[in-house]
């Protein structure tokens, strides 16, 4: 889920696709409705409709089948004036299940905000349900869905002056997260820069209300930079949380292309270094966005810096492009090339690597955090 310069999980995700629109209950083909009086449309259209997609192909998932992937002959960078086609492996099934509806419901009740719903997340319903392993996670967005900053890849509303904390808040999110047994939650915001600390102690609060209330909930917070206030970065550090996160969003070179003017990659590299340096135990890490133009070089030695900041974890996923007011994506990478540079992560030296088209920095991060968390506890009592 990426979604601020400095902060957010799953930033600038795809226009709303036609399974979401399905989803919705809206109509495929503007106001028209596919009945036996049909007929009476000419030949040649009648042809096309029954050429595409019949409503049973998004519900099964036979549009996203793997087999086909290779087949795609569509661009996958993009030349200019041209705006690259959805290529078949970021399209992806209806959410659906008892846990995602629950977890709606109640988000709904307590007037909280998920970066799951407001970034359009592809993978909303295999997080909330649980997915193949069921541990069901979600993302959190705190103080609010209005941001500070205007990073051009974030479709979040922004403006300078956001409407005040709700004082609630913290104790409301540790409520829903009780009622909804959650194995891992990740806690992100807004940039709040109109906040003398930024926000942090609306995070520690959280924080604090979550492990008193489940001292076995694993608690993740992706944090924006504080304006690179690192007394505020210790707040967070030692709430008791066990991962510290905060996203360098790209490579250096596209700093200032990509993220607002007030974010840059020296002053998030001095945000994960500190929170290490006050919590040596908690575990640190960050997501970058590919597809946005950065060359193999920037990107390789973007990750020799990030171990060089002692950064335990790292998510790679694919830039979509929310509105056409964004920035656009110069390229779709491969599948293929994901798991390359899941390899390379891997050698660096980072903890795990999740690589791949669909991955958001809070995609399955119960699943990734939990399998390396046992993995490691049985080294030490070897």
């Amino acid at each position: 889920m990426w979604l601020l310069g400095s902060g957010l999980p799953c930033a600038a995700l795809a226009p709303r696709s036609l399974t979401r629109l399905v989803a919705e209950g809206k109509p495929m083909f503007g106001n028209q409705r596919r009945t036996s009086s049909s007929n009476s449309l000419p030949e040649a259209q009648m042809g096309h409709f029954q050429e595409g997609p019949d409503l049973k192909d998004f519900i099964s998932g036979e549009l996203s089948d793997k087999a086909k992937w290779a087949e795609y002959k569509g661009n996958l960078k993009r030349q200019k004036g041209e705006r690259l086609r959805l290529p078949p492996w970021l399209k992806t099934e209806i959410p659906v299940g008892k846990n995602y509806n629950k977890l709606k419901n109640t988000l709904r009740h307590l007037n909280l905000h998920t970066v799951c719903e407001e970034a359009r997340c592809p993978n909303i319903g295999e997080c909330w349900g649980g997915g193949e392993y069921a541990t069901a996670t979600a993302t959190i967005m705190l103080m609010g869905d209005t941001c500070t900053r205007g990073c051009r890849f974030c479709s979040v509303k922004t403006s300078r002056n956001p409407p005040p904390l709700d004082p609630e808040e913290p104790y409301n999110t540790a409520k829903a997260i009780a009622e909804w047994g959650l194995d891992y939650v990740v806690l992100t915001s807004v940039d709040r820069d109109d906040l003398s600390d930024g926000g942090a102690e609306h995070f520690a609060k959280t924080v604090s209300h979550l492990k008193e209330r489940n001292p076995n909930i694993l608690v993740e917070c992706l944090t924006p930079d504080f304006r690179g206030d690192l007394g505020a970065v210790e707040k967070v550090a030692s709430s008791g949380l066990d991962v510290y996160a905060h996203n360098v969003e790209t490579v250096p070179e596209l700093q200032s292309k990509v993220r607002d003017p007030r974010a840059n990659f020296e002053q998030s590299i001095r945000v994960l270094k500190h929170a290490k340096e006050v919590q040596p135990d908690v575990i640190s890490k960050t997501s970058i966005m590919l597809g946005l133009g950065e060359t193999d070089e920037q990107l390789h030695a973007t990750l020799e810096r990030l171990r060089e900041a002692d950064v335990d974890c790292l998510t790679l996923g694919q830039y979509m492009q929310p509105t056409k007011r964004h920035l656009k994506v110069e390229e779709y990478v491969a599948p293929e090339k994901f798991k390359h540079w899941e390899k390379v992560g891997n050698s660096l030296g980072f903890h795990y690597t999740a690589s791949g088209p669909l991955v958001r920095s809070s995609y399955k991060a119960g699943e990734f955090f939990l399998k390396n968390l046992i993995h490691k506890r049985k080294k030490k009592d070897i």
